[in-house]
Formats: structure tokens, sequence, C-alpha cells
């Protein structure tokens, strides 16, 4: 049998064995989220050997290149050595600069890293809090106009690391992973096309930070806001929405309640195909908005879309 070894622990595994099963079942300490290799919660360093992976295009050649897997897409089929990824050594260090709610379930999150972080609105990191918990969110914050990083934390349905997030504390220390996400974006080109912003719960925060960013760089098409949340409390940026609705006439804004999202779907008409729409949120949810948009002729090339998975654990 294959012989798996971790820091100074030698473990003989089944061979073809997933090596996040392997790592958990031997009581190794690995945070995991999507099982999917989406969310990069399982990150590890292939150190010798070699490991069979489902999902190389998961990672970029870098990465590949510095030996990094994803452990929940990798099978052990040879003798191999692993780092587990080591927040402390691997992470980049950032500071709670404020955390406030939203509304009942959503916190604000504000991060200040101690050094100015390249990214494009729209992308997610991995964030670690100090007892170990990974969980990747996206950016709701526009870069190079907010002196902090935004995450809107979804504390509703629970998980480890929104349980974590409840406590807290500006001043309080967590740790950064990788910058990821290249679907959710504003292309300049697109100015002058309709832009469709279609969102459910906290799959609002990257494309409240695409809006902006569509907005500073003075879009002139339409652009349509669809939040989907389960009532009307929690339409957690509804203000904030409506004022820039207030500011730009080009901005058409509709906040709905679940149980009205099939009769929204259904009205929904398409002016013009050259509509661009970006989708986020849960995928039972931005699963709806993608098949609408087939039905109503929209080219798949023209519809960009994330989802929020659910806490595997």
């Amino acid at each position: 049998m294959p012989e798996l070894r971790v820091a100074e622990r030698c473990l003989e595994v089944s061979p073809a064995s997933n090596l996040l099963d392997s790592l958990l079942v031997a009581g190794i300490a690995v945070p995991y989220s999507c099982r999917a290799g989406s969310c990069h919660a399982c990150l590890v360093r292939c150190v010798r050997g070699e490991l069979l992976d489902a999902k190389p295009e998961a990672l970029d050649t870098t990465q590949r290149e510095q030996g990094w897997r994803l452990a929940c897409q990798c099978r052990v089929i040879e003798d191999v050595q692993v780092e587990v990824f080591d927040p402390l050594r691997d992470g980049l260090p950032a500071t709670i600069h404020s955390c406030d709610w939203l509304s009942a379930d959503v916190l604000r999150l504000r991060l200040t890293p101690p050094q100015v972080l390249r990214y494009n609105a729209g992308q997610h990191l991995q964030l670690w809090s100090e007892g170990g918990v990974a969980r990747p969110y996206s950016l709701a914050s526009l870069p190079g106009d907010d002196a902090w990083l935004e995450f809107h934390i979804d504390c509703r349905q629970g998980g480890a690391f929104a349980t974590a997030a409840r406590a807290f504390q500006p001043g309080d220390n967590l740790r950064l992973g990788e910058l990821r996400g290249d679907a959710l974006h504003y292309d300049p080109d697109w100015q002058d096309r309709p832009l469709w912003l279609m969102a459910a719960g906290t799959g609002l925060a990257p494309l409240y930070g695409v809006l902006r960013e569509a907005l500073r760089q003075q879009h002139r098409g339409v652009i349509r806001v669809i939040h989907v949340a389960h009532d009307q409390a929690a339409h957690y940026l509804a203000e904030p929405l409506r004022e820039l609705a207030a500011s730009h006439p080009q901005i058409q804004l509709e906040l709905r309640v679940a149980a009205e999202l099939p009769a929204a779907l259904a009205e929904l008409r398409l002016v013009s195909r050259q509509t661009i729409a970006l989708l986020c949120g849960h995928p039972d949810k931005v699963e709806s908005f993608a098949r609408r948009l087939y039905l109503l002729g929209l080219p798949r090339n023209q519809v960009f879309a994330e989802v929020f998975l659910p806490h595997a654990r």
C-alpha cells in the first residue's frame, strides 16, 4: 500500500484513496468546504512523489509548479509526502478594521492587510480565522477606492467560519489565502451594452463591487440589478443600492423575495441580445437565473456565473 507522509507521520493508505479523506481519517486537521475543487480550502503542497489529480485546471501553472494541490481532488497512487497549507507560514496577515451587521444575518467584515492587495472587483479570497477555520468569501470592496477589503458573511445557515465570525472584534487578526475568481468582472468593452446583475443572498457582495466598478468606468448602458432574498429584511444592501439608483438613472433595481422568484423570472424580457449577465449566489438560484436567460435566447458566452456552494460541514 502507498505511504503517505505528513510532517512526522507516516500513514499507509489504500491505493487510489482520496487524499482529503485519508488525512481526515488520520486525524490531521485539513479545512475543507465544497469538495468540488472550487473553494480551495483544502490546499496541500506535494513535496515528494505525485498524486493523481482529477482537476489540475483548478490551480494555475505557477501554483502547480510550486507543488500545490487540492486534497479533495487528489488520489494517492504511490508513496508521497505532503505539507498541509499553514496560514501562518503561507497566508497573508490581515487585521479586522471593523465588523458590523448589515442585517440580522449578514456581517460586514472589513480587513486591512499590511500591504496593498491588487485585485479586481468580483474576485474572492480564502479567509482563515485565528482558530484555523477557512472559508472563501467574495470581495464587496472596490480596488483603489476602499481602504479595506470588505466581505459580507452570511451567518444564517451557520458553518464553522460564520460561527467564529460572530465573535470577531476590531483589532483581531485573520490570515488571507489565495486570490481567485475571474468569472465575475467588468469589461470596459461592455460600456454601451445592457448589463444584468442577478444575485441571491450574499451573492450580491461581488456584484456590488462589479456594479460600482461599472459606474466608475462610466458605463452607459442600462444596468439591471436583481437581488433575491429569503424575506424583505434580508435585502441587506437595499439603501446603498437605492442611493446608487437615485444618482445613476441607468440603474434599474429590483428587490425580490424568494417566493416571488418564479413569477419575476417569467416576467423577464430580453431587450437586446447584446446583454451581458452576471449571476451569483446559491446553486439553485443561479441555475434558475441561467435557465431563464437560456430560454430568453441570451448566448451562453454572455452569461458569467459563480455559485456559493453550501458548507460541507
